[in-house]
């Protein structure tokens, strides 16, 4: 299985950019199978090259599943110093009960996410958080993040799990009830993105109404998948905004996953 799920995803919805990357980076990738109940999840570690023990990082996917890009992003988390784990949430529900990789193009892949149980979600999120917690690297602090469908599971989240640090939501919906949510909440969202970005004022009407902490920023200019798609050298005309929004996006979460 291992051998399999190395391979990244499947071509039809590979990224070569973001792979190579990966195959340059000198932290320690591993995939990791957490079990639980009758339900096994893959997940996706990288170790950061430090001295001592670090923060962990629960990174959430977008639609697409667990693609290159997914993975170079908790590399890049790694490379800041913390340890990132990433589950592909479709595990056993792809064909042949595999996950991400098995499907046979990024249209299905899209589509079995978008027809995940949210209670399936939240146990293997849940499952891969207790596994992370648990390691001998790990300090014992936990913040999740999220980008697209991610990113709305990631605010999600925030509503059922309460020993996080923080939950960092990338260009993802709110929940409908907010009132459980105990750690600071982080939006980063792209001002030519109306669907998710309009959300935004109420968001913060209704999080400052039940006390909880919410610091939204907007990156005029940049669109959805901004995370993704700035540091995409495929993407050349017109990307600028995207690319400078991820830049600054940057800056942000890593000086505020240095808070933790």
């Amino acid at each position: 299985m291992m051998a399999l799920l190395t391979a990244g995803a499947g071509a039809a919805h590979a990224q070569e950019w973001a792979k190579a990357r990966l195959d340059k980076s000198p932290r320690h990738q591993e995939w990791v199978n957490i079990q639980y109940g009758n339900r096994t999840v893959h997940a996706y570690v990288v170790y950061p090259e430090v001295k001592g023990k670090a923060p962990a990082v629960l990174l959430i996917h977008e639609i697409f599943g667990l693609t290159d890009w997914a993975r170079e992003a908790a590399d890049e988390v790694a490379a800041a110093g913390y340890v990132a784990i990433e589950p592909d949430l479709l595990s056993g529900f792809g064909p042949k009960g595999g996950g991400t990789s098995d499907f046979p193009d990024q249209d299905a892949a899209v589509k079995a996410v978008s027809g995940l149980d949210p209670d399936v979600v939240t146990a293997d999120l849940n499952a891969t958080a207790d596994y992370v917690k648990k390691l001998p690297a790990v300090n014992g602090k936990l913040a999740v993040a999220g980008f697209c469908w991610g990113g709305g599971q990631s605010f999600r989240f925030a509503t059922n799990r309460h020993d996080l640090s923080a939950a960092f939501v990338f260009y993802g919906p709110p929940p409908k009830d907010l009132s459980a949510i105990t750690a600071p909440v982080y939006g980063f969202y792209a001002g030519n993105d109306a669907r998710i970005s309009a959300t935004v004022p109420d968001t913060t009407a209704a999080m400052k109404a039940a006390g909880k902490k919410y610091d939204p920023v907007i990156y005029d200019g940049a669109g959805h998948g901004f995370m993704r798609a700035g540091e995409d050298p495929t993407r050349t005309t017109g990307n600028e905004a995207n690319v400078k929004a991820r830049e600054q996006a940057w800056a942000k979460w890593k000086t505020l996953l240095g808070g933790l």
